[in-house]
């Protein structure tokens, strides 16, 4: 028979009133569910301490393959791409734009405000000297195990409650259970994402403030659980249920704040706080209360909590910090919610309301089985991954059925259960589970995804709390132990080795990206991304067949079209490229890349006027656009434009200046109109600006050589050939140079060189023949 409390709380005087015995009634379920686990948990790591390094490790086991991982699918743009990690953009920039660096009040912007993040990836690039992924890895790691350490304190209040010595120490009277449920949180595969993906750190992040947020309102009512400690040990301390710490509070919410400004779903802590409050520290029976309502019971009025001044003011304080929070967060996003389109989320995009409501309840379903059953993960759920549910005669509709079924049951438990304890538990698990999901539900606002995995890294501790929960009450209620033992031990070594398995496919894009074709196969962002990462490799021909599935699986993937057009251009299959080019720009009128690009391939079919147009309406579309500007100096340039053409280049320096090809085709144009002075001109600025440059050295060299400044042109030459020796038009140019100067013996040694890396270059032959010639010649007239 198990004790049901610790000495500390023994030998309870007779005359404890009532609401010492039911304190103390509390603490022996509370006992009684934690005892229920002690054949799971030996005895050996129940102290915090060694509880803690359990699960710390455990946790940074789990994830631990990926801390020498490439930066992958989101990583490019949030971090590699992104100047607000970088030391030239101001601090403030961080204020106004969003996780993308894009500015808030842009139509185009993402609206995902999360600075906070965005300034923790720029100290990690400050403190590492540039894009080093290891470090960002190893953060990520670090941060998810410092979460599962705080998640056996957090386990602890919801479990045993919140209970405190006289001397204010919080007393863990759930010590079996809170290791578990950390234990289940810390090895969960669905926060690989999270973990592997260094963009995941918003979620980490979120969570670790959302977490801290929750135990300082836990720390807001030390005085009431010391009172009532002091009350259950016969000592008198006077009413002090409405008190509270009102320092506490107040720095919950702005730790709340601080959540929301790491991941937009941080807020939701302040719900979670006020249905704590209610549940455990009101003990607030919700069933009984909704029966007095509508039987319109007088004792209704003098329900306690309800006319606690102390409860009904922290509420305000919740209230009104939330809305002022979530006021100052609408006004920063400037133009409203973003504007997503049919292929991120096409449920929200449904005519029908009934479809919509069946479709989403069918999200819910997905999500529910990835908490308990994460063996099929994707780095993507998007792009006809999940069909849309038309009608009822879709099986799949029995998944909705299937998880409000379960959902009623744990409601009804919760509400109707006559152990009060059974309530507190299911209902703060099912707060858990719900309240920080809600941001993502399509319930408020229309979300840009049709399933994450980074979203449930919150809610998955509710899950975990349930199941917890679960375990406990089926070991009471059985004499298979061993086996009850067996299986958690089971799905936890299970959960680790799915966690190791995922964070090596998170290690590179090419194993990411693979993983998820056989978990979508529908899905065309999937195949479009296996395409670019082989393009990227080299590998075209296999790039297109994906390319084409894409296409073939969404006819309006317009990015598909796109980089299947480019590739096509690269290959001369020009018609095509232009097909497809050509249907793109149709489908999505403002895709700049995609004009430039047909620009080219219109170039390349010799339709000038049609190519300029393209080329135009590119930077209408996207004013600053360097590489347009670029392309279009070629046209014109191949018209003998050259005045446009200049300025169009100087246009693209402007917008770029490290634009190396077009401050060199600057240099080359002048440079072959005769303009030697204004190329040497423009050759000196480029160099100032990008001064490791080789081919700028090159095309400057020439030039300096044309105007006859030998030991300069030199120079510059032995320069671009030791940061390129193997170029053999740098050897063959410096041979020329010394031919002129007349250092010919030099001469001779380069045009060798520069043969031996190019037998082909005609022009280096003929100076070379005539090079010889003139030796033979010397040597004959020394004879």
């Amino acid at each position: 028979m198990h004790i049901c409390v610790s000495s500390f709380f023994l030998q309870i005087s007779n005359q404890h009133n009532a609401g010492a015995r039911g304190w103390q009634r509390a603490v022996c379920k509370m006992a009684e569910l934690d005892a229920n686990l002690d054949h799971i948990i030996p005895s050996s790591v129940l102290p915090p301490f060694w509880a803690k390094l359990v699960v710390g490790f455990v946790s940074l086991v789990c994830f631990a393959r990926s801390y020498d991982g490439d930066f992958v699918f989101d990583d490019s743009e949030a971090i590699i791409n992104n100047k607000d990690l970088r030391a030239e953009t101001p601090l403030g920039d961080l204020w106004h734009h969003d996780f993308w660096g894009s500015r808030l009040s842009s139509n185009t912007s993402h609206k995902s405000y999360r600075p906070l993040t965005i300034l923790t990836f720029r100290i990690n690039y400050y403190l590492c000297g540039g894009f080093h992924p290891v470090s960002f890895h190893v953060i990520n790691i670090l941060l998810h195990g410092g979460i599962s350490v705080l998640m056996v304190d957090v386990f602890s209040v919801l479990f045993g409650g919140l209970q405190y010595t006289r001397k204010g120490r919080r007393l863990n009277l759930a010590p079996r259970s809170s290791l578990l449920a950390a234990l289940l949180f810390a090895t969960h595969p669905v926060h690989t994402e999270c973990v592997a993906g260094v963009v995941g750190r918003a979620d980490l992040l979120g969570a670790l403030f959302f977490l801290l947020s929750f135990l300082g309102y836990c720390k807001a009512f030390r005085e009431i659980q010391q009172s009532r400690a002091a009350d259950t040990k016969g000592h008198s301390a006077g009413n002090k249920e409405g008190t509270h710490s009102t320092f506490w509070v107040l720095l919950s919410i702005l730790l709340g704040a601080v959540a929301m400004l790491c991941k937009e779903q941080g807020i939701t802590v302040l719900g979670l706080n006020a249905v704590f409050d209610i549940l455990v520290i009101g003990k607030l029976n919700v069933l009984e209360m909704v029966q007095k309502a509508l039987h319109k019971d007088k004792s209704f009025e003098n329900i306690a909590v309800l006319r606690n001044g102390g409860f009904l003011f922290r509420m305000a304080l919740l209230a009104s910090g939330g809305a002022g929070v979530l006021y100052v967060r609408w006004k920063i996003m400037g133009t409203g919610p973003p504007a997503f389109t049919e292929v991120d989320n096409p449920a929200s995009f449904a005519d029908s309301v009934l479809v919509r409501a069946i479709n989403y309840n069918y999200y819910y379903a997905l999500n529910a089985w990835l908490l308990l059953c994460p063996w099929w993960l994707c780095f993507d759920w998007s792009m006809g991954c999940i069909p849309l549910i038309k009608s009822a005669g879709d099986w799949r509709v029995t998944a909705p059925a299937a998880l409000w079924l379960c959902l009623i049951g744990l409601i009804c438990q919760a509400l109707c259960s006559e152990d009060s304890h059974r309530r507190r538990i299911l209902t703060l698990g099912l707060g858990f589970l719900i309240i920080p999901f809600l941001p993502a539900s399509n319930l408020f606002f229309r979300v840009g995804f049709v399933v994450a995995e980074r979203v449930l890294y919150l809610p998955s501790a509710g899950y975990c709390m349930l199941l917890t929960f679960g375990f406990g009450a089926l070991s009471k209620h059985t004499k298979k132990k061993k086996l009850i033992a067996a299986v958690v031990l089971g799905i936890l070594f299970i959960n680790m080795l799915r966690c190791m398995i995922r964070s090596g496919e998170w290690r590179n894009e090419e194993q990411l990206f693979r993983s998820a074709l056989s978990v979508c196969p529908l899905n065309a962002k999937v195949h479009y991304n296996v395409g670019k990462n082989l393009a990227d490799k080299g590998n075209q021909t296999a790039a297109i067949r994906y390319y084409r599935e894409a296409v073939r699986l969404n006819p309006k993937y317009v990015h598909a079209m796109n980089n299947l057009g480019n590739i096509l251009k690269e290959r001369n299959e020009l018609q095509e490229a232009e097909e497809l080019l050509s249907l793109a720009v149709q489908i999505q009128p403002d895709f700049a890349a995609a004009w430039m690009n047909l620009g080219i391939v219109q170039n390349s079919l010799k339709r000038f006027e049609a190519a300029e147009r393209s080329y135009r309406t590119a930077i209408k579309h996207r004013r600053k656009y360097p590489d347009c500007y670029y392309n279009l100096g070629r046209l014109y340039a191949d018209l003998n434009r050259h005045v446009d053409a200049l300025n169009a280049w100087r246009n693209a320096t402007v917008l770029k200046p490290e634009h190396s090809l077009a401050w060199n085709n600057m240099i080359i144009l002048l440079d072959n109109t005769g303009n030697l002075a204004q190329a040497e001109a423009v050759g000196r600025e480029a160099l100032e600006l990008i001064p490791n440059d080789h081919s700028l050295m090159f095309s400057l060299a020439n030039v300096l050589g044309k105007s006859q400044k030998y030991k300069e042109s030199e120079a510059l030459f032995l320069k671009a050939i030791k940061a390129h020796p193997n170029a053999a038009s740098y050897h063959g140019n410096l041979a020329v140079l010394y031919h002129r100067w007349g250092h010919l013996d030099l001469a001779k040694k380069h045009y060798e060189i520069s043969l031996q890396l190019d037998p082909t270059a005609s022009g280096t032959k003929e100076n070379y023949g005539l090079l010889r010639r003139k030796l033979e010649q010397m040597q004959k007239k020394d004879v």
